[in-house]
């Protein structure tokens, strides 16, 4: 595999310019042949992602035998690109190639099962194995800069397949292109780093210390976006699926009908589906019709993605997704009265509910790119609710007129919970507005680990230092978005170890809710306190030497235990302790040998702790 050549892959791709989307991307992929995939694509190219398919498919399988799988199909496609026949190898579906492939290798039991069952009952069994194995080191993890130019500059090819490998089986569920993206990366930081390996090792160490996040990162958001949107799918359905991107396109693509939008929003759902069972190969094709629809329609979808048309494929989505959102049409009525005055308002809600809410969505969204999705969502669900109420029998005249009073609370309320939180960032600055938000979420959620608090609020306060410098047109789309993909870990987090039944009831009751509901949760009741035992807080010499991020972790982890320990704790009562406590660390640190000191002060200070918050 020419490491060099996986630069091209799926960018130049000449499937036909579509200005229609499938079906279904059976459609396509039923009158596309192993020989045509082939040449599409070209041979390093095509064997770069089917080394990726079998490595997701079967992630416990060795480099070797994953690699001599990926080059057994590529030696059948590159035979069918070169002789095209009726021959039944090459006629037979992507899919089934794959799977048949799969089948003929010895000693794979755990996939007998799977190959005992006829098609499509196959695939949903081979895919049903798919997990996300954390069980398997990341190539990035700790790398040895050493190691990795010598292996570079000497085994450049198995190397770069090897870490396709690594990272596939690590994603199963993982975009192929968007593992292809971070492996371009990869070889760009070990040419970047490794061509200037002339200095000592300390340099070389040094530059892969800057450059590893630059890869590492867009991984990390690329599988929490989508482990993101798999989670929405499963837990509240296709129809909020649905609804979501109805309200993030019709954002896009303001100047777009109705029905144009309509049928991306069926496209991406459908495309989110085979991505979320693991269907690589219907993800991939799925992806490439959606790209090719959405620019060979440019003029009717929006004036703000020309650029990112002209992008290589492999470029192209994450462009378009970036991309500002399109100019509103000039004569776009700032309202969207006819909802509620129109007097045929329930009679079209009765006769095509769903269709009827999606118009009100995708009407007041389009008007409005200064609200979340989220937010928008919220307010469908208001509209929907509203017209249950005054369409019922017996519902006085003028019943739809409160909807804007409604409206209008709810949106001050959002923009004022914004504001205010951008306010104390502002104020208090990284450090001390994470500690405001450990004291919240101890409070919410006690069972998290303190590694898990930590970690979570460190991300919401990565959200406050990204988005409270934005205008107030941009500062709700960015902050609930990125805030929305940190309560989805923590949901996630709950499903697989519950965390208690507050957290319970907002991670399942609604997904437009989820964050407003999160944020009105006070000291879980169900929590029994940490005991205070002889080692629940213990001073050492370390407190003394530690220094800017290694200190602030020890004393977070420190509040946290206390706020474990004291759940009710007033804030003049933490204050008042942390006082304490920051004094008897000054006096025990200018001690010859303060371990003796904390030894000594220690239990004196829980003493007057207790005395303090008793």
């Amino acid at each position: 595999m020419d490491w060099r050549a996986i630069i091209y892959v799926i960018l130049l791709v000449s499937l036909p310019v579509t200005k229609s989307l499938p079906r279904t991307s059976r459609d396509t992929e039923e009158k596309t042949t192993i020989g045509q995939r082939f040449s599409q694509l070209q041979e390093n190219n095509f064997q770069a992602i089917a080394l990726i398919l079998f490595a997701q498919y079967v992630p416990g399988g060795t480099f070797g035998r994953v690699a001599a799988m990926a080059q057994g199909v590529t030696a059948l496609a590159r035979r069918c690109a070169a002789a095209p026949s009726d021959s039944p190898d090459c006629l037979q579906p992507l899919d089934r190639i794959f799977l048949d492939t799969l089948c003929q290798e010895e000693n794979l039991p755990q996939l007998a099962d799977c190959c005992a069952q006829k098609d499509p009952e196959r695939n949903d069994c081979f895919l049903s194995l798919k997990n996300s194995s954390g069980g398997f080191s990341s190539p990035l993890e700790s790398p040895d800069a050493e190691a990795a130019c010598r292996n570079h500059s000497q085994h450049q090819q198995p190397l770069a397949g090897h870490f396709l490998y690594e990272v596939s089986r690590r994603h199963p569920f993982l975009y192929a292109p968007a593992i292809l993206s971070v492996a371009l990366r990869y070889e760009e930081m070990l040419r970047n780093c490794c061509g200037s390996a002339e200095g000592p090792s300390p340099a070389l160490q040094e530059c892969f210390h800057r450059q590893v996040p630059k890869v590492v990162k867009p991984l990390r958001e690329d599988a929490l976006r989508q482990e993101h949107t798999c989670a929405i799918l499963k837990k509240f359905g296709e129809r909020t699926l649905k609804a979501l991107k109805l309200a993030q396109i019709s954002q896009k693509f303001p100047q777009a009908s109705f029905g144009t939008v309509h049928k991306l929003v069926v496209a991406v759902a459908d495309m989110h589906k085979d991505c979320c069972r693991g269907d690589t190969l219907g993800c991939m094709r799925d992806r490439e019709q959606i790209l090719h629809y959405v620019c060979a329609n440019q003029p009717l979808l929006s004036s703000k993605i020309q650029q990112c048309c002209a992008k290589p494929l492999l470029q192209r989505s994450q462009c378009i997704v970036s991309a500002d959102n399109d100019d509103r049409p000039a004569d776009l009525s700032p309202h969207v009265r006819e909802f509620i005055e129109d007097k045929a308002i329930c009679e079209r809600f009765a006769q095509e509910k769903d269709m009827h809410l999606a118009r009100f969505l995708y009407e007041y969204s389009r008007r409005h790119p200064e609200f979340s999705a989220q937010m928008l969502l919220r307010i469908g669900k208001g509209y929907e609710d509203l017209l249950q109420e005054c369409c019922r029998p017996g519902a006085p005249s003028g019943c739809c007129s409160r909807g804007e009073e409604e409206l209008r609370t709810h949106i001050y309320e959002t923009e004022s919970v914004m504001r205010t939180s951008c306010d104390i960032y502002k104020e208090k600055g990284d450090y001390y507005f994470q500690n405001e938000l450990l004291m919240s979420f101890t409070k919410k959620m006690p069972q998290l680990t303190s590694a898990e608090l930590i970690r979570f609020t460190k991300e919401m306060t990565t959200i406050g230092s990204k988005c409270c410098q934005l205008g107030q047109d941009k500062l709700l789309p960015c902050a609930e978005e990125h805030l929305d993909l940190v309560l989805g870990e923590i949901c996630r987090r709950h499903a697989g170890d519950p965390i208690n039944p507050g957290v319970c009831r907002c991670c399942s009751s609604s997904y437009a809710f989820r964050r407003p509901c999160i944020g009105k949760l006070e000291t879980d009741d169900t929590y029994v306190p940490l005991a205070l035992t002889p080692g629940l807080f213990a001073f050492h010499g370390d407190l003394c030497t530690m220094e800017g991020e290694k200190l602030q972790r020890r004393k977070q982890e420190m509040l946290i235990t206390l706020l474990k320990y004291k759940p009710r704790i007033s804030a003049e009562q933490l204050g008042s302790v942390t006082a304490a406590f920051a004094a008897m660390r000054e006096r025990c640190c200018r001690e010859p040998g303060p371990d003796a000191c904390f030894l000594t002060q220690g239990p004196e200070l829980i003493k007057r702790s207790e005395k303090m918050l008793s």
